[in-house]
């Protein structure tokens, strides 16, 4: 069945709703399963409309929402396609896995790295560590679903964890279990070119556009317990805020 006669046969199952919330459903649907997938541009909604047999404005009107949701973007002269863009709140503290989990996506690491040593002088520095301090390393590659999604470097104080291998999945949650979950952070954020190792490891091309963020962590009595260097892919990531004056 092909994903346009699928959307029919969604359609035909949702009667209860409104015709255009039954088409949203339907692709949400089509998405959710991947009979559309990552990127994929949808049929002109003059086709939607003459091979559901809708009219038009319910397609569009249908398609707007999704637009708002952040679930399709629409790209003038080129149509509608499923977003792949990921939105990340710059001012909630929150980990990679829980940030991908809320948007129904699948988070797994593939580990660079993981070794325990003394604090180097930059790590002291940014972690208000004394020499010889020891810390744990932890270098990864994020992914939600199968796409790469960023590289992650993060330095924590060896005192907030049990062991090298209490991080599995989530850094966050084995910080948490272990009662040294960060409350507040500081973070940076800066564009770059992705250098060709970067590039490599993200499945992109050297000198794409990428971000950078770096996040200090610290817990409630004001120690920092984290600092990691993240480097996304920017055609994956939007960082967003909310903004008051005064």
């Amino acid at each position: 069945m092909t994903p346009l006669a699928q959307l029919m046969y969604n359609i035909a199952g949702s009667a209860k709703l409104p015709l255009y919330q039954q088409l949203q459903r339907a692709l949400r649907q089509a998405i959710d399963e991947g009979a559309l997938g990552p990127a994929a541009a949808l049929p002109a909604e003059r086709q939607l409309a003459q091979e559901l047999g809708i009219s038009r404005i319910t397609v569009r009107k249908a398609i707007d929402g999704l637009v708002e949701e952040g679930l399709l973007v629409r790209r003038p002269g080129s149509g509608n396609f499923i977003n792949t863009r990921i939105e990340k709140n710059f001012a909630k503290l929150s980990s990679f896995s829980e940030d991908m989990r809320s948007r129904g996506k699948t988070p797994r690491s593939e580990w660079l790295k993981r070794t325990e040593g003394l604090v180097t002088p930059e790590e002291a520095l940014r972690l208000r560590l004394s020499p010889g301090t020891r810390v744990y390393r932890f270098h990864r590659i994020r992914y939600a679903d199968d796409l790469p999604m960023c590289l992650e470097y993060a330095t924590i104080a060896a005192a907030a964890l049990p062991s090298l291998e209490a991080v599995g999945e989530s850094m966050y949650e084995a910080l948490e279990a272990a009662g040294n979950r960060p409350v507040r952070a500081l973070q940076r954020l800066s564009a770059l070119l992705l250098n060709a190792e970067q590039a490599r490891l993200l499945q992109a091309s050297q000198g794409d556009a990428g971000l950078c963020v770096e996040r200090l962590g610290f817990l409630r009595d004001g120690r920092a317990v984290e600092f990691c260097r993240s480097y996304f892919r920017g055609d994956m990531y939007d960082f967003v805020a909310e903004l008051n004056a005064g």
